[in-house]
This record gives structure tokens, C-alpha cells and sequence, in this order.
């Protein structure tokens, strides 16, 4: 596995390093070792799907409030979507900021999302099926979320927003609701 620093202090890019032969090729996409020396949080709690029909969807920002911080991987197995990671921690230099990256089934990239920071996508194409690894349980009472169009994050979406579930687009924007919270 090849991890790529990102602009937000512990998130990472992770691209599969392949071992190519005539049958096809085989790479790791998970050791806890190389997380690990990373500064990835592990091991998974649980593993989620998450499944789009239509290109333009858009799901999130999603995170959960301590103490019940959760760390993300995720992965695009279908399909393609534009994933965004959102920092939320106070002590970090990049508070605020966002960065967004195009996971693919066919550039099998994924995206680790640490603990104080929300996510959420936008599918690219239909029939998008996302993977999760997740380091801690739901807990419904920490679910939090940020509107997808916050003015204070500015984020650019690549596609015009199509469908969107009534929560997600009801999120308060976070400055006025969660900062001081």
C-alpha cells in the first residue's frame, strides 16, 4: 500500500500497490501494521455499505460528537464517487478545511478519515456502492451532521446536487450551531 499525505493533518490517500501476473493481480488493502505506523486508528468496530442508484447523490456530512469520535475507512467498490473530508478538530492547523478526492472501483484508491472530522460524497456515477471501515459502534445519540452547503466551507461539489435526504439537507450550518458546542 502506497500512503499519500493529504493536506489535512491524518488523513491519507492509499492507493493498492498491485502484484500483476497473467491470472490478474493481488494487493493488501488493509494491515494493521502499516496503519498502525501511520497513526491510524484500528481495528474496526464494524463495516458498512453504502449504496447509491443515481449519479449526483449526495450523502453527509456525517460525523459522531466525542467522546464517540469515529475513524473512517473508506473505499469505493462500485462505481465512483467524489468523498469529502471535512477537519472539525479545535487543536488542529487545518480546522476548517476540507479536502475531496475521487474514490473509484477502478482506481481502487480509499480514503482514511480520522476521529474529529466529518465526511460525506457525492456519487459520480449511478449505481455507486461505498465500503466502510468504521473504528467505533454507531451511537445514534453522537450523530451529528454538516450541511453539505455551509458558506463557512465553501465546498465545490463536482455535480449539481440531485438527490438528498431531507436530514442532510436540513443539517444547521455548523458555525452557528455545533462550533462551540
Amino acid at each position: 500500500m502506497q500512503f499519500i499525505t493529504t493536506d489535512i493533518a491524518g488523513a491519507w490517500l492509499i492507493d493498492v500497490e498491485r502484484s500483476t501476473d497473467e491470472r490478474g493481480f493481488f494487493a493488501r488493502v488493509w494491515c494493521q501494521r502499516e496503519f498502525a505506523a501511520h497513526g491510524c486508528v484500528q481495528p474496526p468496530a464494524q463495516m458498512s455499505i453504502a449504496f447509491s442508484q443515481r449519479r449526483g447523490t449526495l450523502r453527509g456530512l456525517h460525523y459522531q460528537a466525542a467522546p464517540h469520535e469515529e475513524a473512517k475507512l473508506v473505499r469505493a467498490i462500485k462505481g465512483a464517487a467524489y468523498v469529502v473530508v471535512l477537519d472539525l478538530r479545535h487543536d488542529s492547523p487545518n480546522y476548517r478545511r476540507w479536502l475531496g478526492a475521487e474514490l473509484s472501483a477502478d482506481n481502487r484508491r480509499a480514503l482514511y478519515v480520522p476521529p474529529g472530522c466529518a465526511q460525506g460524497y457525492q456519487t459520480l456515477a449511478d449505481d455507486t456502492e461505498l465500503l466502510y471501515q468504521i473504528s467505533e459502534f454507531y451511537e445514534p445519540m453522537a450523530a451529528r451532521g454538516v450541511r453539505y452547503d455551509d458558506p463557512g466551507f465553501a465546498i465545490h461539489w463536482p455535480l449539481p446536487v440531485t438527490i438528498i435526504s431531507d436530514k442532510d439537507r436540513n443539517w444547521p450550518n455548523y458555525v452557528s450551531s455545533y462550533q462551540h458546542a
